[in-house]
């Protein structure tokens, strides 16, 4: 259980040790010279606390925690990480073994057993934030332990998904010593068991990681020390990497930088790598408003959105309109909502809302990020605000908040129609269906659809070869058209900026594009 005495008896024993033998955590291995690799980004964490999260704070878990499984370099399949083994104990899919590695420990020095990946798991669900990694679990029915190393993970129901849920950030084993069991950690420390530590955090500006000598997993550290750099915007965190002042920039480059850096690679001594992507944008109506919880509303406004114009206009072509919540690239992948509406058409938009009997120009609020998802996005909805005003058929107003209070803002039912962007948990098309429908999802906007929950989902979990699995999403996602509580805009790439004397940086991404700066080293020779 927590407990702060011992916590605060560690603390000062660890203060006393680091005046005399420096910091225990840092690599024995050689060390960076010319101090640590600094990468930038304009995606900062919301919370330390993996049972608070479910959205960008990711990035930062998965190089200071670890979870049972992870991607090794290159794969696209789970892979053990803090266990030695795992699979489904038969054919049913109904029961998951895992077995750990001897002599785990937390950066602390605590113990990692069997009993701290439950007390992880369990706490998620006892705690249940709103919008919060529990409704990842939705399958699971109970967590036992058989000694120090054997976990059995009891499902409710068939899941063939459920080894890729573990190898979520969402998942990642915190120490029982010092995280609650009742109440989120809000003390800006970690204590984790990955590659890195972390050695001090500034909320909103600065995360330095050490090295975790103590780590046991499959990540082949090539550097010593880590600091991300938190930006508000593309251009400052550009003029930092030209300057120098950061090595590698992740996640919020603006489209005009990109296509900068591209036609300047040479003269600035900058490297663009541009990595396929799954990312998505789309649009979230919430059903309680009293405009955008008509379905005729939303239909109109599915009808009138011209993606194309907003790929070319805004993002200069680094990014392709969707038309499917399930993106280009896996499996289910369909143009559902080109087969829907077609072209953009105000006629049909305005004989969609005249049929409802709608006749004045709808009232909209289009909620946005300020500083989540990049520059782009203010412009982005300047202009879905210029092509729904355009049509005579919407008054839109438009407002932005930083993304911390914008969270607050969507999980408490704030906005009526609201920007998001999806980093996928796991690469399956389930990720981009179950997190956003059910009475517990990601949006904390409940959206229950028995049909999908109850039926299609279920019935494609129990198939093991994900190739098998078309017809279910296919059917999901006509469902999902004709409801419109969800607007897929877009579908981006990733790209990262990388100065020439860094490596590592097409390695860098796992296969929900999420950092591990372990891969990341300079170059030692030319």
């Amino acid at each position: 259980m927590f407990n702060r005495n011992r916590l605060l008896r560690r603390l000062a024993a660890i203060t006393s040790i680091s005046l005399v033998a420096g910091c225990g955590v840092l690599s024995s291995g050689s060390s960076d010279k010319q101090g640590p690799i600094v990468v930038g980004t304009t995606s900062s964490p919301t919370t330390l606390d993996p049972a608070a999260s479910w959205d960008s704070s990711w990035e930062l878990f998965r190089n200071v925690y670890q979870t049972l499984l992870n991607y090794p370099d290159g794969a696209t399949e789970p892979a053990p990480d803090a266990a030695e083994s795992c699979g489904f104990t038969d054919r049913t899919n109904l029961a998951y073994r895992c077995v750990l590695h001897n002599g785990l420990t937390f950066s602390n020095g605590d113990k990692l057993d069997a009993r701290s990946v439950k007390y992880s798991i369990d706490r998620i669900r006892r705690i249940n934030v709103s919008g919060g990694p529990a409704g990842l679990l939705g399958t699971l029915d109970r967590v036992d332990v058989k000694g120090d190393r054997e976990v059995v993970f009891h499902l409710k129901e068939a899941d063939a998904t459920f080894p890729f849920i573990l190898a979520t950030p969402a998942m990642s084993i915190v120490d029982p010593a010092d995280y609650s069991a009742t109440l989120v950690r809000k003390d800006g420390k970690i204590t984790g068991s990955g590659p890195y530590a972390l050695q001090s955090y500034q909320e909103g500006k600065e995360a330095r990681l050490v090295g975790n000598s103590r780590y046991k997993g499959y990540a082949d550290r090539k550097n010593d020390e880590v600091t991300i750099r938190y930006f508000q915007d593309s251009a400052g965190m550009v003029n930092a990497l030209k300057d120098r002042k950061i090595d590698v920039t992740y996640r919020g480059l603006a489209a005009s930088d990109i296509v900068s850096l591209q036609s300047r690679e040479s003269d600035d001594g900058i490297h663009l790598v541009e990595n396929s992507g799954i990312e998505i944008s789309y649009l979230v109506f919430n059903p309680k408003d009293p405009w955008a919880g008509k379905a005729a509303v939303r239909r109109a406004v599915a009808q009138v959105v011209d993606r194309a114009a907003v790929a070319h206009n805004v993002y200069k072509d680094t990014v392709e309109p969707l038309y499917s919540m399930v993106p280009a690239g896996l499996t289910g992948h369909t143009t559902s909502f080109f087969d829907a509406f077609g072209e953009p058409s105000t006629s049909k938009a305005r004989k969609i809302l005249s049929e409802a009997g709608i006749t004045g120009r709808v009232p909209l609020t289009l909620w946005y990020t300020t500083d989540r998802y990049g520059s782009e996005t203010a412009p982005e909805f300047r202009e879905l605000k210029r092509q729904l005003d355009g049509s005579g058929l919407f008054q839109v107003t438009l407002k932005g908040r930083p993304w911390k209070t914008y969270v607050e803002g969507y999980r408490k039912g704030e906005y009526p129609v609201f920007g998001r962007g999806w980093f996928p948990d796991f690469p399956d098309p389930d990720n981009y269906i179950a997190p956003f429908v059910g009475d517990q999802n990601a949006l904390g906007t409940p959206y229950p659809q028995p049909e999908i929950t109850g039926v299609l989902l279920p019935q494609s979990r129990r198939e093991s070869d994900r190739a098998n699995v078309v017809r279910e999403f296919e059917q999901a996602q006509k469902i999902l058209v004709d409801d419109a509580r969800l607007l897929p805009l877009w579908q981006g790439k990733q790209f990262l900026a990388v100065n020439e004397d860094i490596s590592g940086g097409e390695r860098a991404l796992d296969p929900s594009t999420i950092m591990m700066m372990w891969e990341l080293s300079r170059k030692t020779s030319w």
